[in-house]
C-alpha cells in the first residue's frame, strides 16, 4: 500500500505543476505577439512540446525497461523543473519554446509511472489502480490551475516557477520513497539503435494485433483532449472575457469532475462492465461534451460552459483508466515501458498537429475545432464499441475483466 501511497501523490505532483500555468499561458504568449495571434503561437508551443515529446518517450519508455522506472521518473522530473523555470524566466518568444523543448525533451514521468503499476498490479488490478491515479490527477487538476491563476495575479512568471518547485519536490519523493518495481531479472538485455527511433518504435507497436486499434482509439481522443487544452483558455477569456482567476477555476471544476468520475464511478463499472465497454461510453460521453463546447461559441452562457466541462471531463474519467489498463494488459512481457512509451508517442502526434488544426480552424470560427474533435471521438467510441476485443497477450488478462478486484499487489 505505501506504493501506491506515493504513487498517488506522484500523479498529483505532476498534474498540479503541469495545470499551475494553463491560466497564464495566453497571457504569457500575448506578451510578445498581437492579440489576434495568441491564438495560433499557443498552439504551435504546444506543438513543439509535442514534437519533443514524440522523439523523446519512446527512447525513455525502452530505457525504463532496460535500468528501470525511477532513473526515468528522476531524469523527466528534473527535466520538467529545468523546461518550467526556463519558460517563466521568459523575456522572448523563443525563450518560451525553449522551455517547452526541454520539458518535451524529457517527458517520460507519466509512462514511467504506468509502466510501475502495471509492474506491481494483476492484471483485474490494473484498472481500478489506474482509476485512482485518475483520482490523484483530478485532485491535481483541481488545485493546480486555482494556485496557478492567484499565482498569475502576481506575476505571471509566478505560476511556472511554482511548477518547478512541484517537480522538484515530486523528484524528491521518488528518490526518497519509491522503490524500483522493475526487476533486474526482468529487464531487457540492452538498448538496440531501434530503439532510438520512435517511429520504428511505433510502428512495432502498430504491428501487434493487440495494440494497433487500442492505439487508433487513443489517438483519436487525444486529438479531442488537445483541441480542449490548446483552446479553452483562449475560448474563454474572448468569448467569455475570463481573466486569470477565472480560467483557474474552470479547471478546477474539471478536476472535480475527474475524482467524480476516475474514483467514484470507473472503479465501481470497470469490474462489473469490463474495460472495453467502460472505455468506450466515457468516449461517446466525451464527444457529448465537446459538442456543447462548440456551441459555446454560438452561445456564450455559463451554463453550457458547466454542462461542456462536465460532461468532456466524466467521460475523459470513464475512458483513461479503461484504456490504460487495456493497453497494460496488451503490452508483451517484458517491453511494458516500451509500449508505454509508444503510446505516449503516438499521442504526441495528435498534440503536434491537433493544436494546429485547432489553431486554423479557432480562425475560421471558434467552434469548429470542437465541432471536428466530437465527430473523430465519436468514430472512435464507434468503433471500439462495435469491435471484437483482441485476445489477450497473457494468462489472466481479458481485455474485458469482469471480475472482482484483487486487494494485493501494492
Amino acid at each position: 500500500m505505501r506504493r501506491i501511497r506515493v504513487l498517488f501523490i506522484s500523479v498529483f505532483l505532476n498534474f498540479a505543476g503541469f495545470t499551475l500555468i494553463i491560466p497564464v499561458l495566453p497571457f504569457s504568449v500575448g506578451r510578445y505577439v498581437a492579440a489576434p495571434d495568441v491564438a495560433f503561437w499557443m498552439s504551435a508551443i504546444l506543438a513543439v512540446y509535442a514534437l519533443c515529446s514524440f522523439v523523446a518517450a519512446p527512447v525513455l519508455g525502452a530505457m525504463s525497461d532496460r535500468f528501470g522506472r525511477r532513473p526515468v521518473l528522476l531524469l523527466s522530473l528534473c527535466g520538467s523543473a529545468l523546461g518550467f523555470a526556463v519558460f517563466g524566466v521568459g523575456g522572448a518568444l523563443w525563450v518560451l519554446v525553449l522551455g517547452r523543448v526541454l520539458e518535451g525533451l524529457t517527458a517520460g514521468s507519466i509512462s514511467a509511472l504506468y509502466a510501475y503499476v502495471a509492474d506491481t498490479h494483476a492484471p483485474a488490478e490494473r484498472g481500478p489502480a489506474f482509476g485512482m491515479l485518475g483520482v490523484a490527477g483530478g485532485l491535481g487538476f483541481m488545485l493546480g490551475p486555482v494556485l496557478g491563476g492567484l499565482l498569475g495575479q502576481m506575476s505571471l512568471a509566478a505560476p511556472l516557477y511554482g511548477a518547478a518547485g512541484l517537480a522538484l519536490l515530486n523528484a524528491l519523493l521518488v528518490y526518497l520513497h519509491l522503490p524500483e518495481s522493475h526487476s533486474a531479472e526482468s529487464r531487457s538485455g540492452g538498448l538496440r539503435w531501434g530503439q532510438f527511433n520512435a517511429i520504428g518504435q511505433l510502428g512495432a507497436a502498430l504491428r501487434d494485433r493487440r495494440l494497433r486499434l487500442l492505439f487508433a482509439v487513443v489517438f483519436c481522443f487525444a486529438f479531442g483532449s488537445v483541441v480542449l487544452q490548446s483552446n479553452l483558455a483562449v475560448l474563454l477569456k474572448e468569448r467569455l472575457s475570463f481573466n486569470p482567476a477565472a480560467i483557474g477555476l474552470v479547471l478546477a471544476g474539471i478536476g472535480v469532475m475527474d475524482i467524480v468520475s476516475q474514483g467514484l464511478v470507473a472503479t465501481r463499472l470497470l469490474p462489473r462492465f469490463g474495460e472495453r465497454r467502460v472505455a468506450g461510453s466515457g468516449l461517446l460521453i466525451n464527444g457529448l461534451g465537446l459538442v456543447l463546447l462548440a456551441l459555446l461559441a454560438i452561445f456564450p452562457v455559463l451554463p453550457l460552459l458547466v454542462c461542456g466541462i462536465a460532461m468532456f471531463t466524466f467521460g475523459d474519467g470513464l475512458f483513461q483508466p479503461s484504456v490504460s489498463a487495456l493497453i497494460a494488459d496488451a503490452a508483451p512481457v517484458g517491453r511494458q515501458g516500451e509500449v508505454q512509451g509508444a503510446n505516449q508517442a503516438q499521442q504526441s502526434i495528435a498534440r503536434m498537429f491537433g493544436p494546429l488544426a485547432s489553431a486554423w480552424l479557432y480562425g475560421l470560427f471558434a467552434g469548429a475545432p470542437y465541432a471536428a474533435a466530437a465527430i473523430v471521438v465519436f468514430l472512435a467510441a464507434g468503433t471500439l464499441l462495435m469491435l471484437r476485443p483482441p485476445a489477450p497477450s497473457r494468462p489472466g488478462s481479458t481485455g474485458d475483466h469482469q471480475c472482482p478486484q484483487n486487494p494485493g499487489h501494492t
